[in-house]
């Protein structure tokens, strides 16, 4: 088992730490002659990174309290070349390789964890399995890790659409608030208290064909959540009336399948939910550093790319 791969036909492979040199990653698999638009890439870039329009409809520039700055260059290294001036590319049908520099790195900023575990995060396990750990805002186990994901998944998401099959997340929930109108404030009030917020994301998929999906081992919606909870303070995935049909009678919700039955696609829309926990290490708490007032806000494109991953895996 390769702890840092994902996917077996497209396979996507992650490295680097939050306050290393630079993340990345290498997709293989990719056919040859497929063009990628980077500026799409870019734009989930941003969106990851807290800027513009994050929850679909709902302008929440500024208030994700993250403190750095990344400006989430990426550089491509292989599998792909130039087609025109525009910066389209298209894949050789070779490795892709890709990094993105941390020019925003600041390991002092985590000085007074070297010999402290953080409540938690993973400093504890990770130092107990490898006998050592990067306390340099996590390692490997930062939200770091996840831009590179973005860029993996937007290539494949890029590609889906190109089948006719998309992928919408948005924000549904900061907290106990539903409203989406009123999330940036929240949001703001939290940050300003020092404290941090979970929230939910929904995803739906439309166009995926029906009979996508195994019937036992590989469920569709067993695929989508192996991806899912992969993603860093995601801590738990439902799909159809989720935990919600346990207070309701069959006769209320036996045609709610979720676009699924005995693991595979019906031909409707596939719709699944996710929660985010709140950021554990906060001023509040005690701890000094960057971190952010609610993380599912700048997980939903991260969704949509691990969604992205997945099906490409079982459509391709």
């Amino acid at each position: 088992m390769d702890a840092n791969s994902f996917g077996d036909k497209w396979t996507f492979t992650s490295f680097g730490e939050s306050h290393g040199a630079a993340v990345g990653g290498v997709l293989d698999g990719v056919p040859a002659g497929i063009s990628i638009d980077i500026e799409m890439i870019r734009e989930e870039l941003d969106r990851r990174a807290g800027k513009g329009d994050i929850a679909y409809g709902l302008q929440v520039t500024g208030v994700s309290a993250r403190a750095k700055n990344e400006p989430d260059e990426v550089e491509w290294l292989s599998g792909v070349i130039t087609k025109d001036p525009s910066g389209e590319l298209i894949t050789l049908g070779t490795p892709i390789a890709f990094l993105i520099r941390n020019r925003d790195a600041r390991p002092e900023a985590y000085e007074a964890f070297k010999h402290t575990y953080r409540v938690g995060h993973a400093d504890k396990t990770y130092e107990i399995k490898y006998g050592i750990r990067d306390w340099r805002g996590g390692g490997r186990a930062s939200a770091r890790e996840t831009a590179s994901r973005v860029v993996a998944g937007e290539i494949a998401k890029q590609q889906l659409a190109a089948k006719g099959i998309d992928i919408h997340a948005q924000l549904i929930q900061v907290g106990e608030e539903t409203n989406p109108n009123a999330f940036p404030a929240l949001i703001e009030r939290i940050q300003s208290e020092g404290d941090s917020i979970g929230g939910v994301i929904e995803c739906i998929i439309h166009g995926l064909p029906a009979g996508t999906g195994e019937p036992i081992f590989h469920k569709l919606q067993a695929e989508l959540a192996f991806a899912i909870l992969s993603i860093n303070a995601c801590k738990g995935f439902e799909y159809g009336t989720g935990f919600e049909g346990v207070g309701k009678k069959g006769s209320e919700i036996n045609a709610v399948s979720g676009g699924l039955a005995g693991g595979i696609s019906d031909g409707t829309d596939i719709v699944f939910r996710c929660v985010f926990k709140p950021t554990p290490s906060t001023p509040k708490a005690g701890v000094k550093g960057r971190h952010d007032a609610c993380v599912a806000v700048r997980a939903v494109p991260v969704v949509e790319a691990m969604t992205a991953l997945a099906l490409i895996n079982l459509i391709d």
